[in-house]
C-alpha cells in the first residue's frame, strides 16, 4: 500500500522571503514517499535500482507539494560537470548532460539530485528568475556554481540581487579524503586549504565541502546561506552515498532539491 504521508521538505526563511515573487522551494528529505528496503521514502532518482513506479510516484508527490504539474518537472542527465543550462520547458528529448539549470518560465520546476552532494537553489525575485545546480567538490571547484549564476544573468537576473541557498550535504565531520585530493584542490586554488583539517588517520584529511560551496558563492557576488544539515550522519531523513559504501550496501537513494517560478 502506497504510504500517504505527504513530503516534508526542508525550506529555508531566505527564499521563503521570496514568496511574494511566487517562488516556492523545499529541500527534500526521505518523508512522504513510496520507495521499499534501501530506497525507504522519497527516493527521486531513477537512476537508482528502484522500482521505476516508486520513483515515478516519488516525483510526482514533489511536483505536487510544489503546486507544479508532475511533467513540468526538469532535471538534468547529472555528470559532475560545471555546464548550466538556461531552460523554458520540457526536455522534448533526451535530458541534457549538465548540473544546473536556469528558469525565467513559470510553472517550471527545477530539480537536482543528490546523496551528499550540495544541492543548490538560487532565485532573483525581482527578476522573477530561478536556477538549481548539483555542487559536488568537482563541479564546486571546476565552477558549476558561477556558471549557475551567469545563466540566470542571460535570463535578466542581477547578481547582487540574487540569493542562493545549500541544502542538506555531507558535512565535515563525515568526509574523510586522501592527501591526493587535498593536493588536487591546492593545485587549483592554494587558499583551498582552509577547508580540510586533519584526520585522526594518519595522511588523511577531513573536507568541509559546505563551507567551499559557500565560499565560492560568495567570491560570485550572491547572497549565500546554507541549510546546515549532513546527509551522511541522518539516516532517518537523508541517503548518502558515502554511507552506503561504508554499510557495503548495492546502492542507495537520491534525495530532490527543487524550486519553482509560480504560474500567475
Amino acid at each position: 500500500m502506497l504510504e500517504t504521508v505527504r513530503p516534508e521538505p526542508i525550506r529555508s526563511p531566505v527564499l521563503d522571503g521570496l514568496a511574494r515573487f511566487g517562488i516556492r522551494h523545499g529541500f527534500y528529505t526521505r518523508a512522504g514517499g513510496v520507495s521499499e528496503g534501501l530506497y525507504r521514502g522519497l527516493n527521486a532518482g531513477a537512476g537508482s535500482n528502484d522500482e521505476a513506479r516508486h520513483v515515478a510516484e516519488n516525483r510526482c508527490r514533489i511536483a505536487q507539494s510544489l503546486g507544479a504539474d508532475p511533467q513540468r518537472l526538469i532535471t538534468v542527465h547529472q555528470i559532475h560537470s560545471a555546464d548550466a543550462v538556461i531552460v523554458d520547458g520540457p526536455f522534448a528529448g533526451d535530458r541534457p548532460r549538465a548540473d544546473a539549470m536556469a528558469t525565467a518560465t513559470p510553472g517550471l520546476a527545477l530539480g537536482v539530485l543528490t546523496a551528499d552532494c550540495g544541492p543548490v537553489l538560487f532565485a532573483d525575485g525581482e527578476a522573477g528568475v530561478v536556477g538549481a545546480a548539483h555542487a559536488g567538490w568537482k563541479g564546486a571547484l571546476g565552477g558549476v556554481l558561477e556558471a549557475t549564476v551567469g545563466a540566470m544573468e542571460k535570463l535578466g537576473a542581477g547578481r547582487r540581487r540574487i540569493v542562493a541557498v545549500l541544502g542538506p550535504t555531507i558535512s565535515q565531520a563525515a568526509y574523510e579524503v586522501g592527501p591526493e585530493f587535498r593536493e588536487r584542490f591546492l593545485a587549483a586554488e592554494p587558499g583551498a586549504d582552509v577547508h580540510f583539517a586533519r584526520s585522526s588517520n594518519d595522511g588523511r584529511f577531513m573536507f568541509d565541502l559546505p563551507a567551499y560551496i559557500v565560499v565560492r558563492l560568495e567570491r560570485a557576488g550572491v547572497g549565500a546561506s546554507d541549510v546546515s544539515r549532513c546527509t551522511y550522519s541522518d539516516e532517518d531523513r537523508f541517503y548518502s552515498y558515502r554511507r552506503s559504501v561504508h554499510k557495503s550496501e548495492p546502492d542507495y537513494g537520491r534525495l530532490m532539491s527543487a524550486i519553482l517560478l509560480e504560474e500567475n
